[in-house]
């Protein structure tokens, strides 16, 4: 497929700056692209891979308005990485879509309530008193547990498992290896050695959440781990039994959240950040990677480091141990000149 650059600025509402009968076959990186093919700056301190670049139409955030051109073809965006995902939706090549239907290798329970158009691939098992919603697609090898409950228009991609009695809203994406409702991690010391506490609660996920690969979101000691609607969460991460995680917040990859926490709305931990148990994390907390969270955070705050603290802190106890050889060079100083004085 070919569109014009003047088509691009249109779909993106965008500044036309230069030639818009330039035709564009593609997309890729700066690096990458090619003179047919478009790309993108979204922040002013890549310009200088932007010299180099053969690409003829890139997309470019408003700081580099004023810039000249160089021959090819601007288009100003208010937000360049949302203006150039749907650009790149225009060449992109579809997803297989799933044949509405029970593959002949799946079993599902005579209780099981399947919506219209609902998809189940092979291997599947869907068990006794189950509910999808219409236009759900089950892949091939899940497991959806006793009395789950998925919503309509879900893709639940192949080997994920949905424990019992778990609720999926509508709209939600879960790639493959997602487990949703094993156990909480409790056990007591006993006379026997430790002793398993029940974990008798469940998952609730929200509409709209996607759920990255082998992701695992455990069930609750009780009542339910619940993961609010517009929830994005990247691979490998874990959340734990009881945590409560806020509306439209992100989790990225390898980051981890240890029971009973509760993030409220719009929250990001980074990749490799930790959150403590039975904590607070107001609406908006941003928490760097590979920080370790261990006391309640307020609305609003960004915290990096382990302990985390806020930047102001760390700053200063990072740079502490040069302002003290600093520090230690001008006494060394001061005592030879009093040294020298004093003769």
């Amino acid at each position: 497929m070919s569109v014009t650059a003047s088509q691009i600025a249109e779909l993106v509402k965008g500044k036309l700056i230069g030639d818009g009968s330039v035709v564009v076959n593609g997309v890729a990186s700066l690096k990458d692209a090619k003179p047919d093919q478009a790309s993108f700056v979204g922040n002013k301190r890549y310009t200088h891979v932007l010299d180099e670049s053969k690409a003829k139409v890139v997309l470019i955030c408003k700081d580099m308005e004023n810039d000249d051109p160089r021959g090819r073809t601007f288009i100003v965006c208010d937000n360049v990485d949302y203006a150039f995902s749907q650009v790149i939706m225009i060449f992109a090549k579809p997803a297989p879509k799933p044949v509405p239907g029970v593959h002949p290798s799946a079993v599902v329970a005579p209780s099981a309530k399947l919506g219209k158009d609902v998809s189940i691939g092979a291997n599947a098992v869907i068990e006794e008193n189950a509910e999808i919603g219409d236009g759900s697609s089950i892949g091939a090898g899940c497991y959806i547990g006793h009395e789950v409950k998925i919503g309509a228009k879900c893709t639940i991609y192949p080997n994920v498992t949905i424990m019992y009695r778990c609720i999926v809203g509508n709209l939600c994406i879960i790639h493959p290896g997602v487990v949703i409702g094993g156990d909480g991690f409790g056990f007591v010391p006993g006379p026997n050695g430790l002793m398993k506490v029940p974990q008798t609660g469940i998952v609730r996920i929200g509409d709209d959440v996607e759920i990255g690969a082998n992701t695992t979101i455990d069930r609750a000691r009780f009542d339910q781990t619940w993961i609010k609607d517009n929830v994005k969460i990247d691979n490998q991460v874990m959340v734990a039994h009881n945590v409560v995680v806020g509306e439209s917040s992100i989790l990225v990859a390898q980051s981890g959240i240890a029971g009973s926490a509760t993030l409220g709305r719009g929250v990001i931990l980074a990749a490799k950040a930790g959150v403590n148990g039975h904590i607070t994390l107001g609406d908006g907390v941003q928490v760097a990677g590979t920080s370790g969270v261990a006391k309640s955070v307020p609305a609003g705050a960004i915290v990096l480091g382990t302990p985390a603290e806020s930047q102001r802190e760390f700053m200063a106890r990072y740079t502490l141990p040069s302002r003290m050889e600093k520090a230690l060079a001008r006494i060394k100083a001061l005592e030879e000149k009093v040294a020298e004085l004093s003769k």
